[in-house]
Formats: structure tokens, C-alpha cells, sequence
């Protein structure tokens, strides 16, 4: 009695500890759990490999045009881009909507954690699942692209870093999207950020004629992930390396508030 009496006091006397794989671990099953993470996902990759069939089989070329190939093959990934976006919004701001927030918070009471393994298994799923599909939509669309002016392969110079960075810029403005949907805890209130500061804004600031203003447009998300897609940048494009790092520096700044305001506020 008193062995069995001892060996459940001292079961007892575990702590409960967290763990940084236990917490990704959590966070990855929920991920896969969710019905809308299959469709996004699915939205992503299956639009743009089939409009970049599309495009690529009812090419035709007109004289004086410039068109970059892998941006015209992967043209699907605008549509791609607000399916991930709206799935970042959903890991975060969707467990707001339905209370779940609570019970995660309650098993993860530091709460900074939760938000650093969200955004890395999101990241993470978001960016091999864009790879993957960057990188076999552009030889299906080539198929049809053979004999143009469009016709390239992946051992081209700078194409399979475009490819890449269609991908990586994706990916980022997903991350970026996810700290609002933290930071706002809503989901229209995400939808309504991220489509107006992130797609509307931009566009009705070109119709400024201000050559400064037209030059810090190209410092915002989708424009600098836009000139990752390219092969050939043209004047007043960001460079590649400058434009990932302006993704990067938008995926922090939206990370710290979202982090910030996790830790003032309450569930």
C-alpha cells in the first residue's frame, strides 16, 4: 500500500512541461485538422498549374510586347496568393471565431509560443506546397510555350530563382497575413486588411503623379514579391535580394505587433 502510495505521489509531483516539439506538434495537427487548409492548399496549387496550362496553350505573341515568361507561366499565382492568405488568416484569427483560442492559451499560458509554432508550421506548409507546384506548373506550361518567344527551362539563367521566388514571396505575404489575422482577431477584419492595405491601397496610390510615391509603392508586399517572380527586373523594380528583404522586414513588423498585442491583451 504504501509503495503504491508513494509511486502515485511522486506521479503526481511531475510538472507539466511544455516543449517547443510538443507545441509544433500541437499546431501541425490542428493545421492538417482544418476542412479549408485541403481547400486553400488545394486552390493554390491545382488554379495555378491549370491556368498555366491555359495561358501557355492559347499563347500568342504580339510584336512589341514584354512579357516575362516564368511570370506569364505562373500566372495562376495571384489567385494562389489570396487563397494563402486567407488560410493564414484563418490559423490564427479563425480560432477567435470559434473560441478555441482559449483552451490553446490555456495549455500554452507564455502564449508567444503559440504564434512563433503557427507561423512556422504555416510557413512551412505554405512554402513547400508552392515550390512543388511553381516548379512542375512552369515545364507543363513550357510544353505550349515551345517554339516562342516564351520558351525557356528551368536551366536558364535566373529562371529557376524566379520560379523559386514566386514561391518565397507567396509564402512571406501568407506570413505577413497571419499577424493581421492575430493581431485583429477577426476574420473580415483580416480579409478587410489585407485586401485593402495590401491590394487596394497600392493601386489607387499609383494614380498619384508623384515619382516619389511611385517609388515607395514598390516597397510594399505584393509589389516587392512581384519582382521576385521576375527574371529581368526593369528600372524602378526592386533588385531580388532587396525585394526579400523587404517581405521579410513586412513578415517581422507584422509578427511583432501581432506578438505584442498577444501579450497585452486578453483571450
Amino acid at each position: 500500500m504504501s509503495t503504491a502510495t508513494t509511486a502515485t505521489t511522486s506521479a503526481k509531483a511531475v510538472p507539466y512541461r511544455l516543449s517547443t516539439r510538443g507545441i509544433l506538434r500541437s499546431e501541425w495537427h490542428k493545421l492538417w485538422t482544418l476542412r479549408s487548409t485541403w481547400i486553400m492548399l488545394g486552390i493554390a496549387s491545382i488554379v495555378t498549374a491549370i491556368l498555366g496550362m491555359i495561358v501557355g496553350a492559347t499563347y500568342s505573341p504580339n510584336p512589341g510586347d514584354e512579357i516575362d515568361s516564368v511570370t506569364y507561366a505562373l500566372l495562376g499565382t495571384q489567385i494562389g496568393q489570396v487563397a494563402i492568405a486567407v488560410l493564414g488568416i484563418l490559423v490564427t484569427a479563425g480560432e477567435y471565431s470559434t473560441g478555441l483560442v482559449r483552451a490553446t492559451m490555456a495549455a500554452v499560458p507564455r502564449r508567444l509560443p503559440v504564434l512563433w509554432a503557427k507561423t512556422a508550421v504555416f510557413g512551412t506548409v505554405a512554402l513547400v506546397t508552392l515550390l512543388v507546384t511553381n516548379f512542375l506548373t512552369f515545364p507543363l506550361a513550357q510544353l505550349f510555350l515551345g517554339g516562342t518567344d516564351l520558351e525557356a527551362t528551368l536551366g536558364d539563367p535566373g529562371i529557376a530563382r524566379a520560379v523559386a521566388g514566386s514561391a518565397i514571396g507567396t509564402a512571406l505575404i501568407g506570413v505577413i497575413v497571419l499577424g493581421l489575422g492575430s493581431a485583429l482577431r477577426s476574420i473580415p477584419g483580416a480579409i478587410g486588411a489585407y485586401v485593402g492595405g495590401l491590394i487596394l491601397l497600392p493601386q489607387l496610390a499609383t494614380m498619384i503623379p508623384n515619382d516619389t510615391v511611385q517609388d515607395f509603392l514598390n516597397y510594399f508586399p505584393l509589389p516587392a514579391a512581384e519582382s521576385l517572380t521576375t527574371v529581368h527586373t526593369t528600372s524602378g523594380d526592386l533588385s531580388p535580394g532587396t525585394a526579400l528583404l523587404t517581405l521579410c522586414a513586412w513578415a517581422v513588423a507584422s509578427l511583432t505587433t501581432a506578438a505584442y498585442l498577444l501579450k497585452r491583451h486578453d483571450v
